[in-house]
């Protein structure tokens, strides 16, 4: 009896262990609805390199987007912060630091923040949030065919720029020449788009090169001694991490200021008229998710923004003294009282 008890009970176990194997392995995890087969015990890891200093509301976007598509943070997820704290010079430290962390993949705020990581790693995975133009930064040879370990969004379109110029006439019609901020580190193709559109509207060109938020009062004194009506800030980096003493200074001289750069009308600009930031946040969680389940980033298009925003500080246009024309009105996205 005892042997038969021994047997049936080694039946049972050896029954059990493939289920309970299995069972280890084998897990329910919904994204977007569909339920997908995935290990249970494993945990992502996603490194974000970002310009700033914590979290905004374009990073929850992205949390948000992630929470979408079926991750739980601190279960099937965690995410690696690494904040600059507007230091471009810690790109580079910071994306080592993520690469030697051993994260699945990097999310990079925008071009310049890829390209620290890029040069970090040939092989993790990286998805920009928010790019330039990815072709002209150096990120990508072709936006429909990457190649490479980077993929992602831009904030780019071909003719957002002189849409900007015609907003800036229509605001300030008496301003017969503009001021542009701009890095001449980052490349003259910025520099000769702007001057082209700037020239179909019209309007005379002067550039105003800033390299360091050291250059920014001596940019805007020279607009004002240019005789220049209103100022445009070129995304860059440096305008977006400094938007606030930009802002602040154009006031100061009295100088109506358009820039792409997403946060920048709340920060104190007149307007801005770009891509959706937290939009484009929300859709680099999708990169990530391809990304984590098996795609190559080479072989993921960089996507180009199709959600676009008018915000207009209606405060600022008050302090200039500015009547923004109702036709402008009714376009905007947000007001700024």
């Amino acid at each position: 009896m005892r042997r038969i008890g021994l047997a049936v009970v080694l039946a049972v176990i050896l029954t059990l262990v493939p289920v309970a194997g299995a069972a280890q392995h084998i897990g329910k995890v919904p994204t977007g609805g569909v339920l997908l087969t995935q290990q249970v015990g494993k945990v992502y890891r996603v490194g974000v390199l970002h310009t700033g200093t914590s979290q905004t509301a374009s990073t929850e976007a992205f949390r948000q987007g992630l929470r979408n598509l079926g991750y739980v943070e601190g279960q099937t997820l965690v995410i690696e912060w690494r904040w600059a704290d507007g230091k471009p010079e810690r790109y580079r430290d910071l994306s080592i630091d993520l690469v030697r962390s051993g994260v699945d993949v990097i999310v990079a705020a925008h071009s310049q923040t890829a390209l620290a990581a890029r040069h970090a790693t040939q092989t993790t995975p990286i998805v920009v949030a928010g790019a330039g133009d990815a072709i002209v930064d150096g990120l990508v040879a072709s936006l429909a065919r990457p190649g490479g370990n980077i993929t992602g969004l831009s904030l780019m379109v071909p003719d957002l720029v002189p849409k900007r110029f015609q907003l800036l006439k229509e605001v300030t019609p008496t301003a017969s020449r503009v001021g542009l901020l701009w890095n001449p580190e980052a490349g003259d193709a910025p520099l000769k788009v702007h001057e082209e559109a700037a020239r179909a509207s019209g309007l005379e060109f002067r550039p105003l090169a800033v390299r360091t938020p050291a250059q920014f009062v001596q940019a805007t004194q020279e607009a004002v001694r240019s005789r220049c009506g209103a100022l445009v800030a070129v995304q860059n980096p440096i305008f977006s991490v400094h938007r606030t003493q930009i802002a602040k200074l154009a006031l100061q001289h009295r100088l109506p200021l358009l820039s792409g750069e997403p946060l920048s009308a709340e920060a104190g600009a007149l307007m801005m008229y770009g891509a959706s930031l937290l939009e484009t946040w929300r859709r680099a969680a999708t990169y990530v998710d391809k990304i984590l389940k098996g795609a190559k980033p080479g072989d993921l298009p960089i996507e180009q923004p199709t959600k676009f925003e008018l915000v207009i500080n209606m405060k600022t246009a008050k302090a200039l003294g500015l009547t923004i024309p109702q036709s402008v009105l009714l376009r905007a996205d947000q007001l700024i009282e």
